[in-house]
């Protein structure tokens, strides 16, 4: 059967209803653990809602994923608008959330009017990379409705300034900075903050320290949710990071795959200290 653009609405899903920054809310209140994966088209999109991925984020990662770039500045906000329509077209109970691309939130105004377009295109949400700096903005979007999640610790569009993919807070200094950011993060009105690549000590002290919810990509166990690319997940990626994992390997197909994935963040199985950083 060839594949339509209606939306995925599988009742076997574990996604029963639509997911909202209120439900992200109670699972970190109740303790449960939800699971986001970066895609970037509509099959897997409905994969990803009937294997109960409660979040999707349409990133910037699609880079050098889907478009060949070495690294995620090249990304524009056309291509964003038409990868965030793909998934929008494939799931329409996951809450979507998308990345803002490079230098297209340098200014609460600029950000004002990318996000909205973003959101108009199908996302129920907007991520963000930077800290106290962003206060303003993250304030001036989540007083306008638009929901926000920050990203600290490697951040991506910022590796030219880090000299590269590099762990970010093993020093007393950085570590205290960023600990202040989520907190700058939480006080401006973000519901989400991902934290990538920071040692898992940190980030599970950021969790406990902040009341948004924190996903972790190389950042341990401890955080509320945790996020991988969907290339890692299924082994795609030739030289793949520390922190992924490929769920094919033990498993007979790609939804089998992103099942298994759901189940080991859930059950706390997945990640490991080995795909973590101290």
């Amino acid at each position: 059967m060839p594949y339509t653009s209606q939306p995925s609405s599988d009742s076997s899903s574990p996604v029963k209803k639509a997911i909202t920054v209120n439900t992200l809310r109670k699972m970190k209140a109740s303790g449960e653990k939800f699971v986001t994966v970066a895609l970037y088209d509509a099959p897997m999109a409905a994969m990803a809602l009937k294997s109960g991925v409660e979040v999707l984020l349409v990133g910037d990662s699609l880079g050098m994923t889907v478009l060949g770039y070495d690294s995620t500045l090249p990304v524009t906000m056309e291509h964003m608008i038409y990868h965030v329509e793909a998934v929008k077209r494939g799931n329409n109970k996951s809450l979507i959330m998308a990345d803002m691309p490079f230098m297209t939130y340098a200014t609460p105004e600029q950000a004002m009017a990318n996000a909205a377009r973003l959101m108009q295109a199908g996302a129920h949400m907007v991520k963000l990379e930077g800290g106290e700096w962003l206060a303003d903005t993250v304030t001036m979007l989540t007083e306008r409705g638009i929901p926000v999640c920050a990203h600290l610790g490697l951040t991506p569009q910022s590796v030219n300034k880090f000299g590269g993919f590099r762990v970010q807070g093993r020093s007393d200094t950085q570590a205290q900075q960023i600990i202040a950011d989520a907190k700058a993060m939480d006080a401006a009105g973000a519901d989400l903050v991902v934290l990538e690549c920071v040692p898992s000590e940190l980030a599970a002290k950021v969790t406990a320290t902040v009341s948004m919810a924190t996903i972790g990509i190389g950042a341990g166990a401890g955080t509320d949710a945790q996020v991988l690319v969907i290339n890692d997940i299924l082994g795609l990626t030739e030289q793949p990071p520390k922190f992924s994992k490929n769920f094919l390997l033990a498993t007979a197909d790609i939804p089998s795959a992103l099942a298994k994935y759901v189940a080991d963040v859930k059950s706390g199985v997945f990640p490991t200290d080995a795909q973590g950083f101290s």
